[in-house]
């Protein structure tokens, strides 16, 4: 059971002292056949650790298989704000997520119910994370930048990318919950994935709910432009595709907000991402149209100047 892990999860991480050790004890103790690596990086505003789990595919590429591997990446700025905020905040969903789909796929291996294809989680572990500016509601920040998290969380080795991240902070999709994006690759925004939308009815057991993304979100952060979040930070880092899961709300919902995290709502990400994962290392989850991604690159050309920064770097620091 999901929330099971879920549950143990969030117990570990409301933690004013937890670490990224802590964790990877935490996951080992469930299965210690795979590789779990952590590191502790600092920034200007503190350190964070980043912790990344492979769990290896019956024909994962680790393996010298064929099976394509998916990346699940639980972004954040920070699982806590203190001593600002006392507890465990909103914007620690994502890690909240990221560490219960480990620790229920090690389950799941330890049982016999190894996956296909190789997956690789990532997300980093700080509760102790500063809190920024934003409208309508403030945003967690993060003791490092965006490009310092895609070079700790993103792989090349990853054939496609959930990314997993509290969305809550808008007026966008007022739904309690989780919204899914659209595709996004090398600076396109695609059409939704038909795959993901019918495992989204799957897992949720409702009509699919989706997100609305703008080429803004798809730019990297420190170029001055709105972002919704940095939900779809990742594809600025790498050419696979990327869809984003977002945690929702009804109503705006601070990331700094304590008390704030719903983990049915969790749970439900939890067992969209695994079904994800055994779909997609089938080759029965189809992320974006690949004939159909070439033909638009021969209309229209490459839009991959969208993962950069433009024509002027810019000064603004997100």
């Amino acid at each position: 059971m999901s929330l099971k892990y879920v549950m143990e999860a969030y117990e570990l991480l409301d933690n004013k002292f937890v670490d990224g050790k802590d964790v990877k004890e935490f996951l080992e103790k469930i299965s210690s056949d795979e590789i779990i690596s952590v590191e502790t990086v600092y920034g200007e505003k503190g350190s964070t650790d980043f912790i990344k789990i492979k769990i290896k595919g019956t024909n994962g590429k680790s393996g010298g298989g064929t099976a394509p591997t998916l990346g699940i990446i639980g972004r954040l700025g920070g699982i806590g704000a203190r001593p600002e905020v006392i507890g465990f905040v909103s914007d620690g969903d994502g890690a909240l997520a990221a560490v219960s789909i480990a620790a229920k796929l090690l389950s799941m291996t330890k049982k016999g119910d190894r996956l296909k294809g190789d997956i690789i989680i990532s997300t980093h572990i700080c509760p102790v994370a500063p809190t920024q500016p934003h409208e309508p509601v403030p945003f967690m920040g993060s003791p490092v930048d965006i490009l310092t998290m895609n070079h700790y969380e993103v792989s090349d080795e990853m054939d496609a990318v959930l990314t997993i991240d509290t969305t809550k902070g808008n007026v966008v999709t007022n739904h309690r919950g989780f919204a899914i994006t659209p595709t996004v690759k090398e600076g396109y925004i695609l059409r939704m994935s038909n795959d993901l939308l019918d495992i989204y009815q799957q897992t949720a057991g409702i009509l699919p709910v989706t997100m609305p993304i703008t080429m803004q979100d798809i730019t990297p952060y420190g170029n001055g432009l709105f972002h919704i979040n940095s939900i779809m930070q990742p594809c600025v880092a790498v050419d696979a595709p990327v869809v984003g899961v977002a945690i929702t709300t009804e109503v705006a919902v601070a990331g700094s907000a304590s008390g704030a995290s719903h983990l049915i709502d969790v749970e439900e990400v939890v067992r969209f991402g695994i079904e994800v994962g055994k779909r997609f290392g089938s080759n029965s989850c189809a992320f974006y149209d690949v004939e159909e991604f070439g033909r638009i690159q021969e209309l229209y050309g490459t839009l991959k100047h969208f993962q950069t920064l433009g024509k002027k770097e810019a000064a603004i620091n997100e």
